[in-house]
């Protein structure tokens, strides 16, 4: 969500500026932006995409050696080409800003009264005029007074006119990485703008100002007290992202699910605590129940996982969305492992409600994340580190996958450590977890026939998705991913919920999509599915071979390959998957852009 890349360098950094912001066109935008300092503040701004505002500026001829570029993401303002940053103030400060700042209406009524006009109905413009009122004749000493006076969330990259050959940095809750090059230094949101830049990484802590120069730079910490932050090795190659025999990104994501699900199992040979961590073995002896934190798709993970927790492990597992978890007055336990998941580990409100079960005395922490230098993982005692790879597409596929892979890793080694694993079951859930990989690709083989449903599908405005017990999540996450990029209106329901109220949509029109594995819950599924029938609504049910569910009028059978047990999950989320790429590819949305969404979700 909003991307930051700044640059003071030997040559013209347009070049580098426009392709970072490409690089982080998969954290999803509606506007982008670039200024430099070249006889004076100059800049590019566009509502569109960034090839678009590429185009632009090779019109104008825009250059120079110091500069910021921004894609951005609308709180404060509709997308809009006044609300587009880089912002000006007075036309001698250049800024762009990700977060959101809680106090700048304050802010904004004090700096009206002082003479400035405000051209945008964005927060970002309060700081550019605020760093403007309260410069001393020194950028980096301005932007940290200025700090303190800024509430909420913040990255910012910032440069003035009469200060050339300098770029100032800061972060509060927004991550911000300092790129170290040997022909100049740079910021950026993440290490991926930078791909093929440099790979000499600075992750920046919370309350840091950076001062960039040509030949050097300079940190200061929340206390503006000079630090040495450690200078990392990060390869984050740019061929990660390029997109192959695909058409959008989503697919490519969908059909790397087999190899990402390998590589987050690779080096697994037996269930031992230290794959979560060298401290990990004396932290579970320490926990009696666990709560586990996410948004969205990773919420989803989680409410798979407490099934698998409860059941195999015998452990007592809380899931709380995380933005409602720490708004709320809770009963802390300090014997709770608190397990945090996210694909970026930047997730904002994931973050603070780690921030916040933390200060309510819960120490033992775990991240379950696919970025092993985000702040997540930085900011937990433990870690499991999925290696889905990068994910472009907004609507996470792989990240789910190889997320739900790992949580059944912690649940074997709770049960294990618990006295609920035998040494035979051990063995038998390995093999599983090894065969996944080639059950996924058989998965995948399903395509041709789902796209025949995503024709009817994308007829509709409204769907149904039913699922019971463990698979009441994925219907959840398959109602997720059909609204997030065909713009259908979906709702999830367990199966038995029905007469309880959505019975009543269910008419001819209506298509009820059912998870239906051949579990212990299966009859009472089979029940569910007839009221449907006797209403005459439409059943999609995606069903194991052995179920005994025949296609006929009104209900559209897809037989899974086989019948997979406990990690049956991870299997039948891929046909919901497919189901909704297919319909939005029919319908002509954005599918890996989806209206409104943005892919690294990093303000409240």
């Amino acid at each position: 969500m909003c991307g930051i890349v700044g640059a003071v360098a030997q040559n013209n950094i347009v070049p580098i500026l426009l392709q970072g912001l490409k690089r982080l066109e998969y954290r999803g935008y509606d506007s982008c932006g670039v200024a430099v300092l070249n006889d004076g503040l100059q800049r590019a701004r566009s509502v569109s995409r960034v090839a678009e505002l590429e185009h632009q500026i090779e019109g104008s001829g825009l250059s120079g050696t110091v500069g910021i570029s921004h894609t951005r993401w609308a709180t404060h303002g509709a997308p809009a080409t006044n609300n587009a940053h880089p912002h000006f103030s007075r036309d001698t400060i250049a800024l762009v800003h990700n977060g959101i700042i809680e106090n700048y209406e304050e802010l904004r009524r004090e700096l009206k009264a002082q003479g400035y006009v405000f051209e945008s109905q964005t927060d970002t413009e309060v700081v550019a005029h605020l760093i403007h009122q309260m410069y001393d004749g020194d950028l980096f000493r301005t932007v940290q007074h200025a700090a303190k006076r800024l509430h909420g969330a913040y990255a910012i990259a910032v440069f003035c006119k009469d200060e050339p050959g300098r770029v100032v940095g800061a972060r509060f809750g927004s991550p911000l990485i300092l790129g170290v090059g040997a022909d100049g230094n740079y910021l950026a949101s993440d290490a991926m703008a930078l791909a093929g830049v440099t790979d000499q990484i600075v992750y920046l802590e919370e309350g840091d100002v950076v001062d960039l120069r040509l030949d050097r730079y300079t940190i200061t910490d929340q206390d503006n007290q000079p630090v040495a932050r450690e200078v990392r090795t990060v390869h984050a190659h740019s061929g990660a992202a390029e997109l192959g025999p695909y058409r959008h990104y989503m697919q490519k994501e969908i059909f790397e699910q087999p190899r990402a699900v390998a590589d987050t199992l690779e080096g697994v040979e037996q269930i031992t605590p230290e794959i979560f961590g060298t401290d990990a073995q004396a932290t579970f002896a320490q926990i009696d129940s666990l709560l586990i934190l996410a948004c969205g798709t990773s919420y989803y993970s989680g409410l798979t996982a407490k099934y698998w927790l409860e059941s195999i492990a015998k452990i007592p597992t809380q899931v709380e969305i995380a933005s409602e978890y720490r708004y709320r007055d809770s009963v802390p336990n300090p014997k709770t492992l608190v397990v945090v998941i996210s694909q970026s580990g930047e997730t904002a409100d994931t973050l603070a409600a780690l921030k916040h079960a933390q200060a309510l005395g819960m120490q033992h922490t775990l991240a379950i994340c696919n970025v092993g230098t985000s702040a997540m993982v930085r900011q937990t005692k433990l870690h499991y580190l999925t290696r889905a790879g990068v994910e472009i597409g907004v609507a996470s596929t792989k990240a789910f996958t190889t997320q739900l892979a790992a949580l059944f890793l912690l649940t074997l080694t709770l049960a294990k450590l618990r006295g609920h694993l035998p040494a035979a079951q051990e063995q038998t859930y390995l093999k599983l977890l090894r065969h996944v990989p080639a059950a996924l690709q058989s998965v995948l083989a399903l395509e041709p026939q789902i796209i025949a449903w995503a024709e009817e599908f994308a007829r509709k405005e409204n769907a149904l998705f039913l699922g019971r017990g463990l698979h009441y999540p994925i219907a959840l996450e398959g109602a997720l991913k059909l609204k997030e990029i065909s713009y259908i209106h979906a709702e999830a329901y367990p199966a038995g919920e029905l007469k309880h109220g959505p019975l009543a949509l269910v008419t001819e029109h209506m298509p009820v999509v059912t998870v239906a594995p051949n579990d212990a819950l299966l009859e009472k599924l089979k029940s569910n599915m007839q009221e449907v029938r006797a209403r005459s609504g439409q059943l999609y049910v995606f069903a194991d071979g052995d179920t005994q569910i025949q296609s006929e009028p009104g209900l559209h059978v897809i037989r899974m390959p086989e019948h997979y047990g406990a990690l049956s999950p991870i299997l039948h989320v891929v046909p919901l998957q497919l189901l909704a790429y297919h319909t939005a590819l029919a319908r002509g949305t954005d599918v890996d852009k989806p209206r409104n969404l943005a892919k690294s979700v990093t303000v409240e």
